[in-house]
């Protein structure tokens, strides 16, 4: 069905046609001053041009029609050089609402696609710190949300697990353990199925590999040697390598798990590794791939007047790069996989390297142009001092501290407020935890992904406010609301014509197609965040001016029920989406 803005676009649009005008004149928003109106339209000041009259005076005659329409219009009225201000009667706002609840909350896609999502992933034998967050979260806001929607959506962690970084391992492992049998190059097969390292062994060994490197010019020719041999495919070194994955993997999906996060597809670079000899000399044998000082580099045209360096394949060396693998991808993702769109979540400061990888891609045929390459780029998280966020000694902030800290703090609020306290312990440190969790995300997609923000602990896990625990007890609320009175989630109660009292909650309910149209055309989570927060806001507005259990009309109070099933059910809808838990009581 259609949502409120467009049922009323629709009647504003059959006016400007009755008036003589063009339909498309018609389109109404919601007021920026909901005082004077409901909704506003701004097409006679657009149409002036076209027909040669005053704004007003084609505001003035699309009115005319309008105030034909009392049943559905309660107040029309042209304002300024030509505004047309608009509100329905209170009728014809609970019918059209009481049919979208009957419907479903946000529609499917007519067209569904395969959408992926590329998480920028993190890097083997490296914990997860707080550098990780965004990416995970607003990630799995915007694959959650397509798969609401009907897609098909293939979520990839895309693990740094290639490259020198390896090299770096498995030379320094070599430097202090020689005697391990993948060091042997007479062997080449038999390895051992236990790993001789654990993460806390890779979280120490690759810091001071990587420090080694800087100060040893032997050590630094040693990790090249081990990089290129492993990537040759010598046994002992992909054997161990098969180890740093799989220790790795373990430890990773662990902290995701904590975050509710989750990925269909565990590839890192590696994955791509043998289509790039073959892609390579596709480029080169068509002229897109040229030599430069010893490097095989693709040049890219101009992009908006603006000179964009060259996509470099190999390295003089002979090495390849980020670029080399993220090119393969591509035609990976688009050839074998269908992709209709890409998606890569990833770090706002690697925009010039998507720049040069979708331009290559376009430019080698590798994806047509009617498959989109998005980079949805993210600010940083920063401490107070708006530097990168770290811990009070200065070291990086593990993302599995992190979530330790926010559930401790939920802890910490909920016995202030003497919430939960006579729930078993068990009940009290998971409902701790989804407030902690809930907290963290919200207060990460309540950002304009672009921009960085402050983190400020005891503002997130606060129950007042712009804030996810507000969200989460807003719905908690309502669920306490039904169970006093017994009335199950499904119960179809009517919505009545609303007054002062329900009519903001009502209007605000009938905006959600519309929010989430707007956020899965720009991929901004913190439209659906402001959204949800609105409608609690709302809510809780209506709540404080009704006594809902103690009402004894009846008709009023399931009128009441009705719009805080719908609210709930909205709540539930925006939270999942988020990622975000809602506890059965607190």
């Amino acid at each position: 069905m259609p949502t409120l803005q467009q049922y009323v676009t629709d009647i504003v649009s059959a006016a400007f046609s009755a008036a003589g005008f063009d339909t498309s004149y018609g389109a109404v928003v919601f007021s920026e001053r909901p005082d004077l109106s409901q909704f506003q339209c701004n097409g006679a000041l657009k149409a002036a041009k076209q027909y040669g009259q005053s704004p007003r005076s084609i505001a003035e005659a699309v009115s005319v029609q309008l105030q034909q329409n009392t049943e559905i219009l309660s107040n029309v009225q042209v304002d300024g050089p030509g505004f047309l201000n608009i509100s329905l009667t209170d009728t014809a706002i609970a019918a059209q609402l009481n049919q979208y609840a009957q419907s479903e909350i946000v529609p499917q896609d007519q067209n569904p696609q395969t959408v992926i999502v590329d998480f920028g992933g993190p890097n083997v034998a490296k914990p997860l710190h707080v550098g990780h967050l965004r990416s995970s979260i607003i990630g799995d806001s915007i694959q959650k949300l397509h798969r609401a929607l009907g897609h098909t959506v293939y979520g990839d962690i895309h693990l740094g697990d290639w490259g020198t970084p390896m090299g770096i391992l498995i030379a320094f492992i070599q430097r202090e353990q020689p005697e391990l049998i993948y060091f042997d190059p007479t062997i080449t097969d038999g390895y051992p199925a236990e790993s001789p390292v654990s993460m806390a062994d890779l979280e120490r060994l690759y810091p001071a590999g990587s420090t080694l490197l800087k100060e040893d010019a032997e050590f630094q020719r040693a990790a090249q040697q081990a990089t290129a041999e492993l990537q040759a495919g010598r046994p002992g070194y992909r054997a161990l390598w098969n180890h740093f994955i799989t220790v790795s993997e373990v430890g990773l999906k662990d902290n995701f798990k904590s975050l509710g996060v989750e990925f269909d597809w565990w590839y890192g670079e590696s994955h791509y590794h043998d289509r790039i000899d073959p892609l390579v000399e596709k480029l080169k044998s068509e002229g897109i791939a040229v030599e430069s000082k010893g490097a095989l580099i693709i040049p890219l045209p101009e992009q908006n007047g603006t000179e964009i360096p060259p996509l470099i394949l190999l390295k003089s060396d002979g090495a390849f790069l980020y670029s080399t693998t993220d090119l393969a991808c591509v035609d990976e993702r688009v050839h074998d996989n269908h992709a209709n769109q890409i998606i890569y979540v990833v770090d706002q400061r690697q925009h010039l390297h998507f720049t040069q990888v979708f331009s290559a891609a376009r430019l080698a045929k590798l994806c047509p142009e009617n498959v989109p390459l998005i980079h949805a780029g993210f600010g940083t998280i920063n401490g107070s001092d708006g530097k990168p966020f770290k811990t009070r000694a200065g070291g990086v902030m593990r993302l599995r501290d992190l979530i330790t800290m926010v559930t401790e703090k939920a802890t910490e609020r909920m016995v202030e407020a003497g919430m939960s306290q006579e729930y078993p312990e068990a009940e009290q440190k998971e409902i701790a935890r989804k407030v902690g969790i809930s907290a963290l995300k919200f207060a990460d997609l309540i950002n304009n992904r672009t921009s960085n923000y402050i983190f400020d602990l005891d503002r997130f896990v606060s129950f007042e406010g712009k804030t996810g625990p507000y969200l989460v007890y807003t719905a908690v609320r309502i669920q306490s609301i039904l169970r006093k009175l017994k009335v199950q989630p499904d119960t179809d109660f009517v919505m009545q014509a609303p007054t002062d009292v329900e009519r903001g909650l009502m209007l605000t309910l009938s905006q959600l197609p519309d929010v989430v149209n707007a956020t899965l055309e720009g991929l901004t989570p913190h439209t659906l965040a402001e959204y949800g927060f609105t409608l609690a806001q709302e809510f809780n507005r209506f709540y404080q001016q009704t006594s809902i259990i103690h009402e004894q009309d009846t008709q009023k109070q399931q009128g009441w029920l009705a719009l805080s099933l719908f609210t709930l059910k909205q709540l539930t809808w925006i939270t999942e989406i988020l990622g975000m838990e809602i506890p059965e009581r607190m």
